[in-house]
């Protein structure tokens, strides 16, 4: 497995942004986990796992230690069963489901991550999310021993799993749908892509949502009534065509990102009292 060193994040992220990781390794097979895992060991510095990068921030003085990428790329499906690398693209998964004319994967397709990453942060869009089609996820830990979680332990919240907080690596996913027809599964598909296409700024690099939603209220709605859809800081800006997302314009830093992040928390915390949180992952040192 090729190790890269002072490899810039930027290349590697959705948002384009990000310093140098100290170490970058790609993993293809669950052996260049444990490769990358004992290469850790052995130097004795954190190990940083990271799927598509869709929907990370990397701080602009890059990561310590060593940057794994997940790239297991198989897939088998059995009946209603899809089981899949952690590397796989979850509009992949998606679209693999259609053609099997498996029904409930629907509103991944078009969501940019990979399904490890998907599991890890609970990842879902138009009303649905991973924790409803998952059967089980299959996971090395720092001791090398490969373990299974069934859903009820992967202990699923809005935006967060039990492999949000401990440093387990998500080797493989299996989906459970149900049978469906193909032509009914595309149609849907592809009107939740128009609509992705109309009101999010796919155009620019970003990654994705950048708040969370609200218990009682919908935070892009809440962003625009402060007036806040164009506000940039240095190449960051608030999306004029969806507030809810922070883009880069072309040159911003990740202190960008994080300055008009805070700004936009202050400004609605003005308005209406409301706290947002942060639903990108920010990874790294200034």
């Amino acid at each position: 497995m090729e190790i890269l060193q002072d490899e810039l994040m930027s290349k590697h992220t959705s948002f384009k942004i990000g310093g140098p990781a100290d170490f970058y390794m790609v993993a293809k097979t669950v052996e260049d986990v444990k490769e990358a895992i004992n290469f850790s060991k052995e130097k004795k510095i954190k190990l940083t796992i990271i799927g598509n990068g869709t929907n990370v921030l990397v701080r602009d003085g890059g990561i310590r230690g060593v940057v794994l990428k997940i790239a297991i790329d198989d897939v088998e499906v059995q009946g209603t069963h899809i089981t899949v690398g952690a590397g796989v693209l979850f509009s992949k998964v998606a679209a693999i489901a259609a053609d099997n004319s498996l029904t409930g994967l629907e509103f991944a397709y078009g969501i940019p991550g990979t399904i490890g990453g998907a599991v890890k942060m609970n990842a879902g869009a138009y009303g649905g999310e991973i924790k409803d089609v998952l059967a089980s996820s299959t996971y090395i830990n720092e001791k090398l021993e490969i373990k299974t979680f069934n859903n009820a332990e992967h202990e699923f919240k809005y935006r967060h799993s039990i492999f949000s907080d401990n440093k387990d690596i998500i080797l493989f996913s299996t989906i459970e749908l149900e049978v469906g027809k193909k032509q009914e599964i595309q149609a849907k598909m592809d009107e939740l892509m128009k609509l992705r296409k109309e009101k999010q700024p796919l155009q620019f690099p970003s990654a994705g949502s950048t708040f969370k939603r609200g218990n009682d209220f919908i935070t892009a709605k809440i962003i625009d009534e402060c007036g806040l859809k164009g506000h940039k800081i240095g190449g960051a800006m608030v999306s004029d065509l969806h507030a809810g997302f922070i883009i880069n314009t072309g040159n911003a830093t990740a202190k960008d990102v994080l300055s008009l992040s805070e700004y936009v928390k202050e400004k609605v915390k003005k308005k209406f009292d409301k706290n947002l949180e942060l639903e990108i992952i920010v990874l790294g040192e200034d």
